[in-house]
């Protein structure tokens, strides 16, 4: 009833009485006149300036219209010559206020998601270019009908709901306004619809314009409706029967263009949205025209674009062409030329934002917490960000089209507000739950700068700088906001007073405060004025404050001011003045000769960039680096935590436990303060990202920046890996090895690095060029690389070897004004094909790639004829082959050339105003990208004829560079940010013969199947019944091919072979194959311990082979048996739970010979660390006490109690997971495959005897689980996702019985605990059940259920299960979600969310269930409602089902089993450690840790009581000799720990004891042992520290780094006094030091040392440090080692004094040969040699016998009886031994191979 009012139609004028300017506005120049036309009144708005003269209605912006009629029908016209703006404020029903905006002020078509601008272009038919747009001479009277209904809809996707306001803004004429429900034709009278009948509602008399007799309505006047294809709109036929039937067509109509004309080029950069249609697509009708006026005809053409988000609008150009019913637009004299829309398989929108890399933009400052401290929300440049911290999904605010510059959450995180930079800042307040732009309004602040809300949030305060540049606030209202309403400033005010922090109280949102350089100044709004007064701050009156925060006790009015000089005042508000003043110190004061910790004092202060405050503690974040939490009273430091820059924001979370930081480097972490973990959660180059380069193999993304820096990405996470800084010289470009662990760059100074991913370092340099680098790109087949530099030279490089070497430099060949580009070169797919701009701009060059011969140049500056300029190439790229196109990016088009014959094969004309200097194609050809300025266009590709394309935007900067990820399914962009893209549209399926083609793709086996077994084969892949039972063929046997016939078993089931790759004849309905028979398999017993015997696979190589056929036996019973092939690797899934050998630059050595039982030197002692690399790879007993689990390829078996350990060797790789027989008597171990020829091992083990029974080798990759049947009589074993097979072992004699090759990956296998023989397994499509069928000697396995992954699941996987009580099966899915099976009805009857990420583990027995996930998260479940559920069958709710604890643990959840009572067990994860979990007391305590990462160095005490350990992780770990448990660990965040050292005992105070670490950063630090915390930290070196050393006495400390530098400070004062450049050039890799007698060698000092740098250079040196004394002893120098398989690759240059006589040094890797040399200091000359099989990596001399311990790179450590020349080898390692070294007491040896640290112990010395 309330809209019956407005039936039929409303006179909005008269309604709202305009001419009494009550309900309504006027600004400027308005006034009322005659109208001769019209013979009536109308309203005249005229002036200069459009926004100061206009009428609005309602009168003020707080109130709205509220008219509800979908049609607007405005009668105005234009005045001549002058530029007119109307403004529409339409409410959605949503109460989402969207502004309208028309004009032919407009030249292009605009949209945001709160913003529609129509240009609103008159055609005048002169060659003036100054009257473009403006209406004509002579316009007219014009009707003007807008559809806001279908504005609304197509546009942005909404629903529209009512006319909130109008502005109708100078220049033109208005009579009134008017709006219905009612669709009117204008040029229709009543009286003639009523006598002629016509179908139309004709316009009332009141709204109608006055036609003299004898005279056409549109000879006077002009119609137009928009959208033209409104919905409601009379059908086409209707509108065609009633125009004029003669007439021409006029100069001047006027049109509403949401699109651009295809001829301007001013219009080609317009961004227009795209978004799915909810109604049926607006299209341009036009009458069919007989006679044809080319030269007036109206044009449109169709352009998809989208916005970032890619649903913020839609533009079906059709719409953009404006219906006219003008007298001149006669159906017989109208052409209406609108280009075919060309289907296009593109889904609208065919991408959608993933996630952003990046926090840079206008400040770091910006991050905050949510309400619930789940998510932070930051800006990156124009998107904001909001980051849920535990799983790290992004959403995105989109619609800035600038830097953010401010940013506010209120308290109920309802409401968000942001500013934009750049003036004038615009300011939106969004929904924060919806994402949606509530308001969008301009500040009259020039450039925002902070944002604060009220507690209740109605209040929002903005601070900046106007155009003067004084200091403006800002308050606005916004209680009105969300509900139709918009913000209203209350009120604002100037001031002189420099303000950097602003905030509202919590206790009087009236009052606020503000702090800046001298001044922190009370605020209030009082009355709609703002006043302000200053607090006396005595002598502070002159510091510069940066931050501020009110206490957050209650009743509290104390505030806290931070400052530039380390003070922190504290407030009392209500008296205002200064209760405390205090001072953050450095962290030694003068006066002190040893290190202190922080203190608040007199003395020079740390400047402070912000605080935050709890009820309990203060963070403060300063300009060193250094977050610091400190009691209120500031009496001492809770905790700190060392960042890689100045802290620009922190933080504390709504309920005090973490701590958020920002720093001006861009990191974004935060600090949990229960864990005292530090989590990075963004990390960010600082400046444009220049290029990108994506790998296959693991998914990662390199980017270079303006930064200096070089960083690799984890695609999947979108984690930085790696970072690599180069200080002196830009990184231009970067490209990935295809094949091997390595990227190569491209640097500003013309060099080129090839860097390494395990080793983080530079493999070779080249300098070749004399320019900067302006391209890089390696052959597909990882072959060959190719650079150009700015001077115009190419240089190709052979990078077979990990070593690239130069095979050809040629000058002046590519075109030297190319400036650096991702697309400046281009190899073919099949790598024979080089391609460039050069050797100028306006040619194209095609070479052949290995010899660089030219093959053909493509003079492009004349492709097009009819253009008056010469155009140039800017990129290029090849397209997939066949065929073979190559595509050069033009000015404003895109041209695919011919790389054979050079021809021009398509044109994609309009791409861009400008070239676009990237390229992406992808690899079915399907999607081409292109970018320029800041957008991004999508063509569809595959489309021949006119492809459409849709525009992307999102970046602030221009696009550098766009690419499609490896699997084709995400692209890249980078610029400001780097911005990942998922595309919503499936990659399509190549054809059949394509696939046929390919080397990956399995052949159709065609032999021994006649037509109609080849029909019944696809019916039963239908799932339909076969018409007749397969028989065998009698077709000759194939010699080659991948799957084989049928045969017929005497049960008449069908059976494929198992090595057949997937084929549609052959596709069973389950999706699963089954062999008929065990296919040769290797089985090896053992009667000695682990490690005798081969293990690789016997006889023939893997490879496609076929069997003889068996003639012996009947041919029912006769089957194929095949050889396993090795199948093409298979994507990873999107699961954690399969596992992935860690990659290992060397190969374990062969035909090495190690010594016989009993007479070994060494005995394993201890293994300190746990392989979090491994899947379910802990065994416990509580029952027995068994104890065991997984540390590289060793089995660790340890006694709980007593700590000692039992060590099983024999396997040859990384093991992968354990499993244990329920008896206890048997261990199954699994390990990955050594070699591209070898399968994965399997070894059984005798658990009371700890030996190998068996080994079993099936499976080609890993194997992902391992399970023993109920009865311990079957043992089942699961390939991972590149093997695919499910095989079944009979524990009596470990033979194959049956085995099963997967369609798809499995993720889980277990074994039913009350059914023998039930299986179940789980993985990407569904829970597959499989019961064990045996006759006679024979099992088989049959698919019993497969029941599809409930819908609850969505498109996510099972990837976990556990069998709980009878029949209930449960399983976790990676999105967090535990399904609950009944197993013998075959039906999921309950599901409910467990967590927020993938579940990997679960464990149920009885009541309580136990989940563990990738979020880090265990929980423990109350399940004892569950068995009832399952008698409600699908109305089971999972309300019954409760979470009993929860504990979170420092890394996924990889391993876990439990007690029986589910309350005490023992979990493994990701991180290496083994936690010991009691659900009684919540408690989760370590039992194992080691380092993450690789290991550096091991030192040890003076009198070997402790060692100390430190790795890339950048932790040094000081652990106990007597029980090998960690005693104090060190941690310094984002750095590596790349030497060590142990102080000598003191004379003085022998009780303090130091250990000194040297970093990646070129910072060494000193670590107090006894008082537990560092006490120095000093920075004497630029690059990374590669060794360290004390001096005899303790004093003085020698470092070398990467660069040859060795640098003598001393501790007790921080300096560094002296710094030798004599290894400059090669890094030093050892030094040491030893006490000398003071005339040793004729030379005076204390100290005798030696450097060691990797040229081959070793110097010897006495020193007296305490006098600076240090003189040259030695200098010895050797020939490089000659390296047959890796030119180039040095081995580490070893040097160290011998303990048993102080005159001879031991070197290796010294010279040309495989030796150690014994040098004599006294003789000048080498006494003695031990030749080696290898060169040494690591080097370690016994202090007691005459014993070297030395580790080779091929896993194997060698110890030599210097005395007797003796050499044992011994096996343990699974990587380079990097670390030797023997302790103190010549009792134990300790040797490290990445992250593993083995113990030995010494025997027979």
């Amino acid at each position: 009833m309330a809209r019956v009012w407005q039936h039929p139609f409303l006179n909005v004028f008269r309604h709202f009485k305009v001419h009494e300017w009550k309900r309504s506005t006027k600004e400027g120049d308005v006034a009322a006149v005659m109208d001769k036309t019209l013979k009536c009144t109308v309203y005249r708005i005229r002036g200069s300036v459009s926004a100061s003269n206009y009428i609005q209605l309602p009168q003020t912006s707080t109130q709205s219209l509220g008219l509800t009629g979908r049609y607007l029908y405005v009668l105005f016209r234009p005045m001549s010559t002058k530029h007119f703006v109307i403004h529409l404020d339409l409410s959605t029903e949503d109460n989402q206020v969207i502004r309208v905006s028309l004009s032919n002020l407009f030249k292009e078509f605009k949209s945001t998601a709160t913003w529609l601008q129509f240009p609103f272009i008159c055609e005048a038919g002169t060659s003036r270019k100054d009257l473009t747009g403006m209406a004509p001479p002579g316009a007219r009277w014009t009707c003007l009908q807008l559809d806001l209904h279908d504005i609304i809809l197509v546009y942005l996707n909404r629903r529209y709901s009512h006319l909130k306001s109008v502005r109708l803004c100078a220049n033109l004429l208005v009579r009134s306004l008017y709006t219905s429900d009612l669709c009117f034709d204008p040029a229709v009278t009543v009286a003639k619809a009523q006598w002629e009948k016509l179908p139309v509602t004709p316009m009332p008399r009141e709204m109608a314009f006055p036609v003299p007799k004898g005279e056409s309505w549109h000879d006077r006047y002009i119609h137009i409706r928009f959208p033209s294809g409104s919905s409601a709109a009379p059908s086409e036929p209707v509108q065609r029967s009633y125009f004029p039937p003669e007439a021409v067509l006029p100069r001047h109509v006027p049109q509403l263009l949401p699109c651009p004309a295809a001829s301007s080029k001013s219009r080609q950069d317009s961004v227009f949205p795209v978004v799915q249609m909810l109604v049926p697509t607006a299209s341009c009708r036009a009458p069919s025209a007989s006679g044809l006026l080319p030269e007036n005809g109206l044009s449109c053409e169709r352009s998809e674009v989208s916005s970032v988000g890619g649903c913020s609008g839609r533009s079906e150009e059709t719409s953009a062409c404006v219906e006219s019913t003008d007298k001149h637009a006669a159906g017989s004299d109208l052409q209406v030329s609108a280009v075919a829309r060309n289907e296009s398989s593109l889904p609208d929108p065919v991408l959608r934002l993933k996630g952003v890399i990046g926090l840079e933009g206008h400040s770091t400052k910006w991050a905050i917490w949510t309400k619930d401290g789940a998510a932070v929300v930051y800006p990156c440049h124009a998107v904001i960000v909001v980051l849920r911290i535990d799983t790290r999904e992004q959403r995105f605010f989109l619609g800035h089209t600038d830097k953010v510059s401010a940013l506010a959450l209120d308290r109920s995180s309802s409401l968000l507000a942001s500013a934009q930079a750049r003036a004038p800042s615009m300011v939106r307040l969004w929904d924060f739950q919806t994402e949606g732009c509530l308001s969008l309004f301009r500040s009259p602040v020039h450039t925002i700068c902070s944002l604060s809300f009220s507690g209740s949030g109605v209040l929002l305060c903005g601070i900046g700088k106007d155009q003067h540049g004084r200091t403006m606030v800002v308050v606005w209202g916004t209680d009105q906001v969300g509900r139709g309403g918009e913000a209203v400033i209350l009120a604002k005010a100037h001031t002189d007073v420099d303000i950097q922090a602003f905030e509202v109280a919590s206790f009087d949102e009236t009052r606020m405060v503000s702090c800046g350089r001298g001044s922190v100044r009370l605020w209030r709004l009082r009355s709609g004025g703002l006043r302000s007064c200053p607090v006396d701050l005595g002598e502070h009156h002159s510091l510069e404050f940066m931050d501020l925060a009110f206490g957050q006790a209650q009743d509290s009015r104390t505030l806290y001011v931070c400052s530039r000089s380390g003070h922190i005042l504290e407030i009392d508000y209500q008296h205002m003045a200064v209760q405390h003043a205090r001072r953050l110190l450095p962290t030694q004061t003068p006066s002190s000769p040893l290190p202190q910790k922080q203190t608040f004092s007199s003395g020079p202060g740390i400047a402070i960039s912000s605080l935050s405050i709890s009820q309990t503690m203060c963070a403060v974040g300063s300009e060193d680096g250094y977050l610091r939490l400190w009691s209120l009273d500031f009496s001492s430091v809770f905790l700190e935590a060392e960042h890689e820059g100045p802290i620009s924001s922190v933080r504390l979370s709504p309920d005090g436990l973490r701590v958020l930081s920002t720093t001006s480097s861009g990191h974004l972490g935060f600090l949990d303060i229960p864990s005292r973990e530090y989590n990075v959660l963004v990390r960010s180059h600082t400046a444009l990202v220049l290029a990108l380069a994506t790998e296959c193999s693991r998914g990662q993304l390199a980017t270079v920046s303006r930064d200096h820096t070089v960083r690799i990405w984890d695609l999947a996470t979108l984690q930085q890996l790696y970072d690599f800084t180069s200080p002196k010289e830009a990184p231009c470009a970067v490209a990935f090895h295809p094949t091997q662990p390595a990227f190569f760059c491209g640097f500003s100074s013309g060099a080129v690095r090839s860097f390494s991913l395990e080793a983080t370092e530079v493999l070779v340099e080249h300098r070749c060029h004399q320019g900067a680098i302006t391209g890089l790109v390696a052959s597909p087949n990882g072959s060959l690389l190719f650079s150009t530099c700015s001077q115009g030279a190419l240089a190709q490089y052979d990078c077979t070897a990990t070593h690239c070497r130069v095979l050809h430099v040629t000058a002046n060949v590519v075109c030297q004004d190319a400036r650096p580009s991702p697309n400046a070169l281009a190899v073919s797919g099949d790598s024979r094909l080089l391609a460039f701009v050069g050797p100028s701009k306006y040619t194209v060059t095609i070479m052949d790639a290995a010899s660089l011969d030219d093959l053909l140049r493509v003079d492009v500056s004349t492709l097009d004829v009819a253009s008056s300029r010469l155009d140039s190439a800017v990129a290029i790229c090849f397209g997939p082959a066949p065929p073979s196109h190559l595509l050069v990016s033009m000015s404003s088009k895109v041209v695919v050339l011919d790389s054979i014959s050079g021809r021009i094969v398509r044109e994609l004309s309009g791409a861009h105003p400008v070239a676009s200097p990237t390229l992406a194609l992808s690899r079915d050809a399907r999607f081409l990208l292109t970018a320029t300025d800041r957008a991004i266009k999508v063509w569809d590709y595959s489309t021949q004829a006119g492809p459409s394309c849709q525009v992307y935007i999102g970046h602030s900067e221009p696009v550098q560079a766009v690419a499609f990820t490896p699997d084709q399914r995400q692209l890249l962009s980078v610029g400001d940010a780097i911005f990942l893209w998922d595309i919503l549209a499936l990659p399509e399926r190549s054809p059949p013969e394509s696939d046929r083609g390919s080397p990956g793709a399995p052949q159709i086996c065609e032999a021994g199947l006649n037509t109609r077994q080849l029909e019944d084969s696809v019916l039963g892949a239908n799932g339909l019944p076969r018409q007749q039972v397969p028989v065998p063929s009698q077709t000759p046997l194939p010699q080659l091919g991948i799957c084989a016939g049928p045969s017929e078993r005497g049960d008449g089931a069908f059976s494929v072979s198992d090595e057949e790759g997937p084929s549609e004849e052959s596709r069973s309905s389950e999706g699963f194959r089954q062999t008929s028979g065990p296919p040769p398999v290797l089985v090896q017993k053992e009667s000695c311990g682990a490690g005798d015997g081969a293990w690789g696979a016997a006889g023939d190589s893997w490879g496609l082979g076929m069997l003889p056929y068996s003639r012996d036996q009947p041919s029912k019973q006769g089957t194929w048996s095949t050889r396993r092939v090795r199948a093409q690797p298979a994507a990873r899934p999107d699961s954690y739970k399969h596992f992935t050998a860690r990659y290992k630059a060397s190969l374990m050595a062969k035909n090495v010979s190690f010594s016989p039982a009993g007479g070994e030197l060494l005995r394993l002692k201890a293994v300190v660390g746990y392989n979090g690399n491994g899947r379910a790879n802990v065994i416990w007993r509580p029952d027995t006490g068994f104890f065991a689990y997984t540390c590289g390829r060793l089995v660790v078996v340890e006694d709980l109690h007593s700590g000692a350990q039992q060590h099983w060797l024999g396997h040859p790789e990384e093991i992968s997971t354990l499993a244990l027989s329920h008896d206890a008597q048997v261990l199954a171990s699994a390990s990955g495959c050594s070699g591209a020829t070898s399968c994965c091992q399997i070894r059984v083990w005798d658990v009371p005897g700890g030996s190998c029974q068996q080994l079993l080798s099936y499976h080609c990759t890993a194997v992902q689980a391992l399970a023993f049947s109920l009865d311990d009589r079957l043992l089942v074993t699961l390939g991972d996702y590149g093997d695919c097979t499910l095989a079944l072992w009979s524990t009596a004699t470990y033979e194959l019985v049956s085995s099963t090759h997967l369609l798809e990956p499995v993720h889980g296998v277990a074994f039913s605990p009350w059914d023998t023989g039930e299986l179940a397994c789980v993985g990407q499509g569904a829970l597959t059940l499989w019961l064990m069928q045996q006759r006679g000697a024979d099992v088989s396995l049959q698919v019993h259920h497969r029941d599809p992954i409930p819908e609850a699941v969505g498109a996510g996987e099972l990837t976990s299960l556990c069998y709980g009580v009878e029949p209930l099966l449960y399983c976790g899915s990676n999105a967090g979600q535990v399904c609950v099976w009944d197993t013998h009805a075959g039906r999921c009857f309950l599901t409910w969310e467990a967590d927020d990420g993938e579940i990997g583990v679960l464990l149920c027995s009885g009541s309580r269930l136990v989940s563990g996930s990738n979020t880090r998260r265990l929980r423990l479940w109350a399940v004892g409602a569950v068995p009832e559920l399952r008698r409600k069958g699908s109305g089971a709710r999972s309300s019954s089902v409760f979470m009993e604890r929860e504990l979170t643990l420092d890394g996924a959840i990889v391993s876990a089993v439990f007690h029986d009572s589910m309350d005490m067990g023992v979990v493994g994860t990701t991180a290496g450690t083994l936690w010991y979990v009691s659900w009684a007391e919540g408690t989760s305590t370590r039992l194992i840790s080691g380092h993450r990462s690789k290991v550096n160095e091991v030192v040890f005490s003076p009198r070997g009581s402790h060692c100390a350990t430190c790795g890339d992780d950048g932790s040094v770990r000081v652990w106990s000799l007597a029980s090998m448990e960690l005693v104090i660990q060190f941690q310094v965040l984002n750095q590596s720990c790349l030497c060590l050292a142990w102080s000598p005992p003191s004379c003085t105070r022998p009780e303090q004891q130091h250990v000194a670490a040297g970093y990646s950063d070129g910072t060494l630090r000193v670590f107090s042992i006894s008082q537990t915390a560092m006490e120095l930290k000093m920075h004497p070196h630029a690059a990374a520290l590669t060794a360290i050393v004390f001096s005899s006495d303790g004093q003085t400390i020698l470092s070398g780094d990467k660069d040859g530098l060795v640098a003598v400070s001393r501790p007790r004062t921080g300096m560094t006094f002296r710094v030798l450049s004599d290894h400059r050039g090669a890094p030093i890799s050892t030094i040491q030091s030893t006490r000398k007698e003071y005339g040793d060698f004729g030379m005076q000092g204390t100290d005798l040392w030696l450097a060691a740098s990797g040229d081959q250079r070793v110097s010897v040196w006495a020193s007296d440090w305490l006098r600076d004394r240090c003189e040259l002893v030695d200098w010895l120098s050797f020939p490089a080692p000659t390296l047959m398989e890796a030119p180039g690759c040095l081995p580490p240059s070893l040097a160290a004094f011998c303990p048993w006589d102080k005159a001879l040094l031991v070197c290796a890797g010294l010279g040309p040969h495989l030796e150690v040399v014994f040098y004599s200091l006294r003789q000048k000359q080498v006494v003695d040699k031990i030749p080696l099989p290898f060169f040494a990596v690591s080097l370690s001399l016994s202090p007691g016998a005459r014993l070297l311990a030395i580790g080779f790179a091929e896993h194997v450590l060698r110890l030599v009886d210097c005395a007797s020349g003796a050499a044992q080898d011994f096996a343990g390692h699974d990587d380079c031994v990097q670390v030797c070294r023997f302790s103190p007491a010549a009792s134990l040896l300790f040797t490290a191979a990445h992250n593993e640290i083995l113990v030995w112990e010494v025997t027979g010395y």
